[in-house]
């Protein structure tokens, strides 16, 4: 009787870590402004990292990490597409830049990249404005865009 009890409290934990791990997927998080402490700080590091694959000041970007094996990314892959594709016609047109994560290790471990498919976006100066874990809503990403295609 005892072992059923552990069992079904075990099941209810997880089911519960689940749900919770579920509902935080595929929203937009506000990130924290990195703050420059001069000359060869982290910060430069960053920025060389990401005008390399793209993000370079000159609009807003959405910067997704992905891989070959990674299933879940096809996905954002159509997202981000459909959302950058409505958005082309503003008067500064977001960038869909894509990043293999296996090609990119240093940029990923510097934006803390720790899982994919993980989905960033960038205003028109190259800061860092919201952070997506899992596939972004449609209306989420656009809602976040639209601001800063103006």
């Amino acid at each position: 009787m005892i072992e059923i009890v552990v069992l079904v409290v075990v099941l209810l934990a997880a089911a519960a870590v689940g749900l919770v791990l579920r509902a935080r997927e595929g929203k937009l998080r506000d990130a924290a402004p990195k703050a420059a402490t001069g000359p060869g700080s982290a910060t430069d590091r960053r920025t060389e990292l990401l005008a390399e694959v793209g993000v370079t000041g000159g609009g807003p970007a959405v910067l997704h990490f992905s891989a070959e094996w990674c299933g879940p990314c096809a996905a954002v892959r159509r997202v981000v597409a459909g959302v950058t594709e409505d958005l082309a016609a503003t008067p500064q047109a977001p960038q869909d830049i894509e990043v293999d994560i296996d090609a990119e290790p240093a940029l990923a471990r510097e934006l803390n990249v720790l899982s994919l498919p993980t989905t960033f976006v960038f205003d028109a100066e190259g800061r860092e404005r919201f952070r997506i874990s899992g596939v972004p809503k449609a209306d989420a990403l656009r809602s976040a865009l639209v601001p800063l295609t103006a």
